[in-house]
């Protein structure tokens, strides 16, 4: 079901948020190597494109949320973890990206593969 404009701002005013009480099992914990799958789904994803591929590290778990890429297309929370993960910039954008810059992007369970 969409919700109006006004609907969205009176959510995001009164604190809402898309964490979900479930117990799920986190796939990664900090400090863990990543690597953000190369997918390409035809409809939208959270998961910026220049990072396919890309290597990091978990640096933070926030617990269990909504999914956002099926969320939004009725088809159910399939509630899973979010990591902040540490990517270099060198890693992302090569000689462009500074030597000591980094990004953390936030990036859901099935965004992700372990590094072996």
């Amino acid at each position: 079901m969409a919700i109006t404009a006004e609907q969205a701002l009176g959510a995001v005013a009164a604190g809402a948020s898309a964490r979900v009480d479930a117990d799920v099992a986190p796939l990664f914990k900090v400090g863990d190597r990543v690597r953000a799958r190369n997918i390409n789904p035809r409809s939208h994803t959270r998961m910026p494109r220049y990072l396919h591929g890309c290597e990091g590290v978990v640096e933070r778990d926030f617990g269990v949320f909504a999914f956002p890429d099926s969320h939004a297309h009725e088809q159910g929370d399939q509630p899973q973890h979010v990591y902040s993960v540490r990517f270099s910039a060198k890693d992302v954008w090569g000689r462009e990206g500074g030597e000591r810059d980094f990004l953390l992007v936030d990036m859901w369970d099935q965004y992700l593969d372990i590094v072996s």
